[in-house]
């Protein structure tokens, strides 16, 4: 060693610095001499492309380091740089030599040119690749012949050196226990799984496993990659793996293999990493490709080609890393094959075959979506990983020693995380570094522990590669940010630019870089790359984590997910993969003190980091994530190992979690298991599509929370099924299991077979799709017994024979939880019934209080077999027979679409009874003939539970079904009879057995009926024959006829399309008189529709949907069958006079009440002649309708005439010549008749005949002749007929086209038609036109016209027929542009000798003129003014007239008296004082009365002696103006109504007005409602109360006058001794208030009518009036008066036999369990309101009981309560004994469509009924429609469709 100053002066010193590097180099070759493994390994990591072979090394020692030194050297300063920092790193080198070293040569000036230690050695360049020279061309020229043997001899030699360089290039990788990264100590073959169709022809199982076991460590099944079924083309294979899967030690190790001899079939192997191809920027050729690239031929290279073209099918080019391609292939190629091209483009064109044809591709993979440049046809296989055995081969393989295995396999199998982490290959060598570092020294279970994650193992690793006690930080995070800034720019490897040297020389120190020789044209450098990608992401994430450069945001940011879907338009994946999960589990407690050294500060900041860390990956448990999100969530979040975090993404995960169509390992899954071991709730996983590693089911084992499984993908065979049989038993809450799609056989299903009992909780599995055979469907079969809890078992899509289906059938029958088995084309499935839980929910059906053949019944299960077109014939159907009648009761058997043929049917037809089929048998579609459908009728013609048979042998239709048996039917009815607690039940459900026979389309003729008659007779209770679409004809019908009683009372019989005409009608016709059962018969030509129908409620036997029939229901109800008109509808057909004749011969003799109803096309006057003269002959005729048929103009004048020739006539109605209708009166009925001409064309010229005919009807109620065109021309013409015309209800005009000439000739008419009673005419929109007539001379007539637009030249007119019209009391002028002036002339111009006129005038103006306006017009009336009544809301004017004018002598007095008015205020006030002198009553409503006004009024209010009535209400009065008005009022003493209601008046102006109270002792009304009576004015109305002796009504009502003020009433209320009315409502009086009430109201004996609603009253109020109800009581309001059961039903016991009461009003009470109820009746009761009383069925019974006790009830309102459809059934039976009820309303309640259908029953039963209100009831909509089409008086709309009745009637 050298001192100090020696080293100086070498250093300092030039000469001696020359001496000192030549003395260098001689130290630098004695040191490496020692140490030749070690410089041979430096070599071919920074030459790995270099060839090392022994022929050129010198067998000397020294001088094979002086050459090794020597190609170090030529390859450059950096690379001799690096060579020797590795050289002081790792070496153990004195302290002398290391500083020179480092001086001299560690630096960039001290590169020498040449290195003077002997001779130099120049790399040999036929065997290393590394030395690229430019490469001639390699064109295929032709050769000579004798040149042949030559290029042959070349080939043979190239492919031995290529078998030799690659032999001596894998020959040294074995490294010191040191150094596992940079070499494999051992290989272990993966699982391997084929992917696409092109699997070998020998694999029988998808995953190709090899033997891992075998000696010498080769896997003989490693040939099948190779043994594609590609016969010619492109032989490529494609290795699918995620990161760490060993994909490139594959591809390294088959070539090992291959220059082992052992891959024999290739002549030729070439590896390419696309990494080092990335780099070529340049384009190649693929001889350049070959041979500069890799290996370049000794010579010829031309011949080599061109022989490896000619056996190209021994040629194989595997190429490394497709993901990592960084430029895309060109979509389309315009270059020819042999052009030059990148390198991409090459491997694209030896894919598809354009260059190279017939050699062997291998490309390796991340999985993602495919480059295009990839054939169709390409094979993919899969890459798995180890499993189980796997790993302990690699661990057992990894240490040397008997002891180290066992320790290492030991602390494996005790850590299930860390076991299921060595799935994957890198990370099973990672971990298995660490343990042969950690295992000594330390305690069981300890190593294991510090290994707990994926990232801990790396940081463990890099640990263990640190010098001990040591932690090479600043190394460490050089090492980072070169990984990380490659990351971000897409860059693997490195050159000597991009990494510092020291750092270099660190990483290839410690084994986590490697090094290769990238080219370029005509160049050639060294790259470095990390060990495996991983491990730079790792190294990315120590530098995000540790270095100080590097903020929290920044770090968040690369906290993310990525979706890795198998399909996606992006081709090229990512370089990031595990930095998410690589920062997540840096974030983990564990690795804070390692993070803390590293980044040399505290623990607290390396918290913050990690903490942010959590929360990006808290936030990202929030979303909505994809399934490849989901699970590398949960890798990420596993990683953290924080349980808090753990628990919240758990919970987060949704109810259903699908993963669809991306790749998922056993480690996938086992990271999700571990997240969902933190979840409550149950999961259910959806696999379907994606890529599964075989074993990874194992990785669910023991996880508790799935509760829905699925698989479904062709990717899982046998070796799955496996490994799902082996986790499925750990599964505790699995309940539904599904295996859909895939490729297992009888051996996966053995295990699952054998798995499945062992799991007792499953409800539901599917093994769908899985192209299952017959042992393996009976195998799965078999295991039904053991599973309690089943629902139902798929099997669908499996191929199983005849034998198997019948052996199935059998399974069905004998185990008692089958319920249904169904075979159809493609469909399996058994649907089971837990037997426990079948009896509980069979048993809650029906009544639990049921006796105990109930509860067997309720237990007895009930079969369902539906067994379509599994190709059965006639003896399978035997053996299923006898394996029935073995079995349970069947619900329904469905054999339809099968081959059963005649005897097959007839076969089942006739086991059927003993079957005991519930509800159907199918054998449609099984080729049954027409003698068969006989047979088949025959056998099932006694049946007694027989509900339909349907026959079609059009349409293959056989189907048979049955009602319940007689016990079960019973229980049924039971429900139908109580139906509250039940829902809507179909017709099937409720009706009693009534057997429906339907043969259609069957070809039956005429010869076949006797046969067929001859079946039904069997038959004891047909009700429906269908025999429609046959082909009976006119014969066969005319037999049928005859053979019809023979077959009992049938309810319907359908003849439909069997080409019949009208003498099968006549045939048909006949049979009203020997069919009693007969009462419908419709027959319509063109359709070919013939119904025969009885008395049943099913309407339209061909119409769908119809509604149910609860007969069940109304039998219980006590509705009997009501008697009904016998109806015969002609639709469709030529109306010939002949054939009318012949047809009402016929009809002649049809007993009973008869409807009939025509239609055709057109009727001629000829028939309707015929028609009409034959109606006299048929007495039983109710009703005659002629309906969409065009008749002649002549017709009204026709059917005018029927009254005389057929008095039984009693309404025609013919509506625009198309409808008409005859209604016939019985012989007792005596009504007027009813005469409609609607819409007819009638004109002038037809007034005066059609007047002369009707003039010969007794009696004419009605005419209408509406519509028309009669004009006023007409309507005079008619008018002046009217007198000879017997009308007494009714005449319609309207629509006429009249005008104002035809309402003045109106007017002028009145006095020459005295029985006139009314008169109506609108000119506007509506154009009505109504008179109305009374039987005897009427002395009252009204006259209302609206609309007629009056002018002035109308006026005179006017007056002077109304002044002749002398019995005119009432007429009304409304809208009829009656102006002021123009009334003014026309009460001027009304004249009469003597009577009354009410004149009634609303114009627009009216509400504008104003009070003073208004009186002046009243003042020019010619008559005395004996009413006023104004109301400007309204615009509404009323005056009464008397009639001569007479004066008041005492008004003549006061005419000048008022002197302060002005001159025309006095003369105003005089005419007023004249024409209103005998005025009795004033009305003023909702005016302004201004101060004018009411001086006015106060002035005639003096000169009123008469008065009687004073009405001033919901006006506005000034304060000046009420002041005179009171003035005047109070002069008023004879007043015997005053009404001052609802005024804007304050409480000052109300006791101003009060005051006028005062003498008033004639007052009989008053009302002062909604004033605001205080203390002063209440006690000033008391005193005033306490005179007026004679008051009938007091209505003080919304005053709030308190519990006081009703005090003080009731202290004056018994001095009013005519008290008839009192109305207290809304007055806030309380208790106190009501009982002091209670008490005083007996006292007035003669009161009437009492409303107390809106008070708080209370019970103690309700038990004082029921103490004492006065005896005369009529009408009594108690809404909402905090009314409960007690007050209410002490109520109901005093008002019981109440003989005056007429209206009762609790509304708005809390009546539950307390509504009144009565023993004796209320024979006078009208009304009663129960509205929103929480009445509900129980308390609905009693109450509808009372109703019938109430006879004169027409309204009942129960609305807004909790009646359901048992109080709907309780009103339903009642509604037929209530025979003046018009209304009630049952809004808002619970009531459903059965109630609904019960209250119709109800009201078909003759009630007089006018609506029923069921609005907000829980009905649907389409039973809304059928419900109310059935009886439309149910009103379900939310407003009152009451129809109006108008004026007059």
């Amino acid at each position: 060693m050298m001192n100090q100053e020696a080293r100086a002066g070498l250093l300092t010193d030039p000469i001696s610095l020359q001496l000192g590097t030549e003395n260098l180099c001689r130290c630098l070759v004695r040191l490496l001499s020692k140490d030749p493994e070690w410089l041979s390994a430096k070599v071919k990591f920074f030459l790995p492309n270099m060839d090392l072979g022994s022929g050129d090394q010198s067998p000397d020692p020294t001088q094979r380091v002086i050459q090794q030194l020597s190609k170090l050297h030529t390859q450059g300063q950096s690379t001799w740089q690096e060579f020797i920092h590795c050289v002081c790193m790792e070496l153990d080198i004195p302290l002398d030599l290391e500083v020179p070293l480092l001086s001299i040569w560690g630096h960039g000036d001290g590169f020498p040119r040449q290195l003077d230690i002997g001779e130099e050695s120049q790399p040999d360049p036929q065997l290393h690749p590394g030395l690229k020279q430019p490469h001639q061309s390699c064109g295929s020229s032709p050769r000579p012949k004798q040149f042949k043997k030559q290029e042959q001899e070349l080939a043979k030699r190239y492919l031995q050196l290529l078998r030799t360089s690659a032999r001596q290039r894998y020959a040294d990788r074995t490294p010191r226990p040191g150094q596992p990264l940079a070499f494999p100590q051992v290989y272990i073959p993966p699982i391997l799984q084929w992917s696409r169709a092109s699997a070998p022809f020998d694999a029988q199982e998808g995953a190709v496993t090899g033997d891992p076991k075998a000696e010498d460590g080769t896997d003989v099944n490693i040939r099948n990659l190779f043994n594609t079924k590609a016969n010619r083309g492109p032989r490529v294979t494609v290795l699918l793996g995620k990161a760490g899967m060993g994909k490139t030690t594959l591809a390294h190790w088959l070539c090992q293999k291959w220059a082992d001899g052992q891959l024999d079939r290739f002549q030729a192997l070439f590896l390419f990493e696309f990494r080092q191809l990335n780099v070529i920027t340049g384009f190649l050729t693929l001889p350049q490709l070959l041979f500069d690239l890799y290996l370049r031929p000794e010579a010829g290279p031309e011949a080599v080609f061109e022989y490896l073209q000619e056996n190209a099918n021994g040629t194989l080019l595997i190429f490394d890393g497709l993901d990592e391609v960084f430029h895309p292939c060109p979509s389309k190629e315009t270059a020819g094959p042999e052009d030059p091209a990148s390198a991409l483009t090459l491997f694209s064109r030896l894919c598809r075959g354009t260059l190279l044809p017939g050699c062997w591709v291998m490309a390796t993979s991340r999985p993602g979506k495919l480059p295009a440049c990839l054939p169709t046809e390409v094979a993919t296989v899969h890459m798995w990983g180890f499993d189980g055995p796997r790993v302990e081969e690699y661990v057992s393989r990894f240490f040397s020693d008997q002891p180290s295995q066992e320790a290492a396999l030991a602390e494996l199998r005790a850590d299930r995380r860390l076991w299921s982490m060595c799935a994957l290959p890198a990370l099973c060598q990672v971990a298995c570094l660490c343990l042969y570092h950690l295992l000594p020294g330390s305690s069981p279970g300890q190593s294991a522990a510090l290994l707990a994650t994926m990232t801990q193992n790396y940081v463990q690793m890099v640990l263990t590669l640190s010098p001990p006690g040591f932690l090479p930080a600043e190394s460490l995070l050089g090492l980072g940010e070169v990984a990380l800034r490659g990351l971000e720019t897409g860059k693997v490897i490195f050159f000597a630019g991009d990494i510092p040297p020291p750092v270099m020389a660190f990483g290839a120190a410690l084994g986590l870089m490697t090094s290769c020789v990238c080219m370029g044209p005509g160049h050639q450098e060294t790259g470095y790359a990390f060990t495996h990608l991983s491990l730079q992401e790792f190294f990315a994430a120590l530098h995000l984590m540790a270095s100080p450069q590097v903020d929290k945001d920044t770090l968040s940011q690369h906290v993310t997910l990525t979706s890795r879907w198998v399909q996606r338009s992006k081709a090229r994946l990512g370089l990031i993969d595990h930095l998410p999960t690589f920062l997540a589990g840096l974030a983990s407690c564990a690795c804070r003190p390692f993070l803390s050294l590293l980044a040399q500060q505290d623990e607290a900041w390396v918290g913050t980091k990690q903490a942010a860390v959590v929360q990006a990956l808290r936030k990202l448990a929030t979303r909505r994530l994809t399934g490849p999100k989901v699970v590398e969530l949960c890798h990420c979040v596993g990683e953290t190992q924080v349980p808090e975090l753990a628990g919240f993404t758990a919970q987060s995960l949704p109810h259903q979690m699908p993963f669809h169509n991306f790749l998922l390992t056993y480690t996938d899954l086992a990271a999700l298991t571990n997240i969902l071991g933190h979840r409550d709730a149950p999961i259910h996983l959806d696999f379907e599509g994606c890529p599964l590693e075989p074993r990874c089911p194992e990785a669910l084992a023991g996880c508790g929370q799935v509760e829905n499984l699925s698989f479904k993908s062709r990717k899982c065979g046998d070796a799955f099924a496996e490994a799902l049989s082996r986790c499925l038993p750990t599964m505790g809450s699995l309940k539904k299991l599904g295996l859909a799609g895939s490729k297992i056989t009888a051996q996966g299903v053995s295990h699952l077979v054998q798995a499945l009992p062992l799991c007792p909780q499953l409800e539901e599995i599917s093994f769908r799709d899985n192209q299952l055979k017959d042992w393996e469907v009976l195998s799965i079969v078999e295991v039904l017994p053991c599973l309690p809890r089943l629902r139902k078992l798929d099997l669908s899509l499996s191929n199983v024979s005849v034998s198997t289906l019948l052996s199935l059938t059998n399974v069905a029958v004998t185990c008692p939880t089958v319920r249904m088995l169904q075979v159809r084309k493609a469909d399996l499935i058994f649907l089971l019934s837990p037997p426990t839980e079948t009896a509980t929910e069979l048993q809650g059906d029906l009544d639990l209080r049921g006796n105990a053949n109930q509860r067997k019944e309720a237990q007895r299960r009930s079969l369902a077999l539906r067994l379509q077109k599994c190709q059965l014939g006639v003896h399978d159907v035997e053996v299923l027979i006898a394996q029935l009648r073995e079995g349970p009761h069947l619900d329904e058997v469905d054999l339809s679409g099968n081959q059963l043929e005649d005897e097959g049917c007839q076969l089942m037809a006739e086991a059927a009874p003993q079957l005991h089929i519930a509800r159907k048998l199918d054998l449609s579609s099984n080729g049954l003939s027409l003698a068969g459908a006989c047979r088949v009728l025959s056998a099932v013609s006694t049946y007694r539970t027989l509900a339909e048979l349907h026959v079609s042998l059009l349409h293959k239709t056989v189907v048979l079904k049955f009602a319940p048996e007689p016990e079960e039917q019973e229980v049924i009815q039971k429900r139908a009879a109580f139906p509250g607690s039940l829902t809507f039940q179909m017709p099937s459900e409720l009706l009693p057995c009534a057997p429906r026979i339907r043969l259609t389309h069957c070809a039956l003729q005429a010869q076949h009926l006797e046969h067929l008659c001859k079946a039904l007779g069997g038959s004891c209770c047909l009700r429906h024959l269908d025999l429609s679409g046959n082909a009976l004809g006119d014969k066969g019908v005319a037999l049928l006829a005859q053979l019809l009683p023979g077959l009992g009372a049938l309810q319907s019989l359908n003849l439909s399309e069997n080409d019949l005409s009208l003498d099968a009608v006549f045939s048909l016709t006949q049979c009203f008189s020997t069919l009693p059962w007969l009462v419908h018969l419709d027959f319509s030509s063109e359709s070919q529709r013939v119904i025969l129908r009885g008395d049943g409620r099913d309407r339209d036997l061909s119409a769908a949907g119809s509604l149910p029939e609860f007969q069940a229901g109304a039998q219980f109800l006590g509705f009997g069958q009501r008697r009904s008109s016998r109806s015969f509808c002609l639709r469709e057909c030529q109306l010939e006079p002949l054939s009318l004749s012949r047809l009402c011969e016929t009809l002649e003799k049809c007993p009973g009440p008869l409807e009939v109803k025509l239609s055709c096309k057109v009727l001629s006057d000829q028939s309707l002649e015929t028609l009409l003269h034959h109606l006299p002959r048929l007495p039983e005729l109710s009703l005659l309708q002629l309906t969409q048929m065009e008749l002649s103009p002549r017709s009204p004048l026709l059917l005018a005439d029927i009254f005389s020739l057929c008095p039984r006539v009693q309404k025609v109605d013919l509506r625009s010549l198309h409808h008409a209708t005859l209604h016939f009166r019985s012989s007792e009925e005596q009504e007027g008749g009813c005469c409609g001409f609607t819409g007819c064309g009638l004109n002038q010229e037809h007034v005066e005949p059609l007047c002369w005919l009707l003039s010969k009807c007794e009696d004419l109620s009605q005419l209408d002749l509406s519509a028309n065109l009669l004009g006023d021309a007409g309507l005079r013409c008619l008018l002046e007929c009217l007198p000879q015309v017997p009308i007494s209800g009714s005449l319609d005009l309207s629509h006429n086209g009249v005008s104002q000439e035809s309402v003045l000739y109106l007017v002028e008419t009145l006095p020459s038609c005295p029985r006139i009673r009314e008169a109506s005419v609108n000119l506007g929109s509506k154009q009505s036109f109504w008179v109305h007539f009374s039987r005897q001379e009427e002395a009252r007539k009204t006259l209302r016209l609206s609309e007629c637009s009056f002018g002035p030249q109308h006026v005179p007119r006017l007056a002077t027929g109304l002044s002749q019209a002398l019995r005119l009391t009432e007429l009304t002028l409304t809208q009829c542009f009656l102006g002021l002036e123009q009334l003014t002339i026309l009460l001027g111009l009304l004249k009469w000798p003597a009577g009354l006129l009410t004149l009634r005038v609303e114009e627009p103006w009216v509400g504008k003129a104003g009070v003073l306006t208004l009186l002046e017009v009243c003042a020019q009336a010619s008559g005395n003014v004996t009413e006023i009544s104004i109301s400007e809301t309204q615009q509404q004017l009323c005056i009464q007239l008397e009639f001569p004018h007479q004066e008041n002598p005492e008004a003549t007095t006061l005419r000048l008296a008022h002197r302060d008015l002005g001159a025309h205020h006095s003369l105003l006030a005089r005419q007023l004082m004249e024409t209103c002198a005998r005025l009795r009553q004033l009305s003023l409503s909702q005016v302004n009365l201004c101060e004018a006004s009411a001086l006015l009024l106060q002035s005639l209010l003096l000169s009123l002696s008469e008065l009687k009535n004073f009405r001033l209400t919901s006006s506005c009065v000034s304060s000046s103006a009420l002041a005179h008005l009171t003035s005047g009022l109070s002069h008023c003493h004879h007043l015997e109504e005053l009404d001052l209601s609802n005024n804007q008046l304050g409480e000052e102006g109300t006791k101003v007005l009060t005051g006028a109270l005062e003498g008033k002792c004639w007052l009989k009304r008053l009302d002062l409602s909604h004033l605001p009576l205080g203390g002063s004015t209440l006690a000033a109305l008391t005193r005033g109360l306490s005179h007026m002796t004679l008051l009938q009504s007091l209505r003080l009502s919304h005053n709030q006058i308190g519990d006081t003020g009703a005090q003080n009433l009731a202290a004056v209320l018994p001095g009013l001794p005519e008290l008839r009315k009192i109305d207290l409502s809304a007055n806030g009086i309380g208790p106190a208030g009501g009982a002091r009430l209670a008490e005083c109201l007996p006292l007035c004996r003669h009161l009437e009518e009492l409303m107390l609603g809106y008070n708080a009253l209370g019970d103690p109020t309700a038990l004082g009036l029921a103490r004492g109800l006065p005896r005369h009581l009529r009408v009594l309001h108690l809404t909402s008066s905090h009314l409960g059961p007690e007050g209410a039903l002490s109520l109901g016991q005093a008002l019981d036999g109440c003989p005056h009461i007429e209206e009762i009003s609790l509304a708005e009470n809390n009546l539950a369990g307390g509504v009144p109820h009565f023993h004796l009746g209320l024979p006078l009761l009208r009304q009663i309101d129960l509205v929103s009383c929480e009445i509900d069925n129980q308390t609905a019974k009693p109450l509808t009981a009372s109703f019938v006790l109430c006879p004169a009830l027409e309204e009942i309102m129960l609305s807004w309560n909790l009646l359901g459809d048992e109080a709907a059934a309780e009103l339903a039976r009642v509604l037929p004994q209530m025979g003046r009820l018009k209304r009630m309303d049952l809004e808002k309640n619970r009531i459903t469509a059965y109630g609904a259908w019960l209250l119709a029953e109800g009201l078909a039963q003759g009630s007089g009924i006018q609506v029923i209100r069921l609005w907000n009831n829980p009905i649907h909509p389409e039973m809304v429609e059928r419900l109310q089409s059935q009886e439309p008086r149910l009103d379900f709309a939310f407003f009152d469709n009451q129809p109006q009745v108008p004026h007059g009637t």
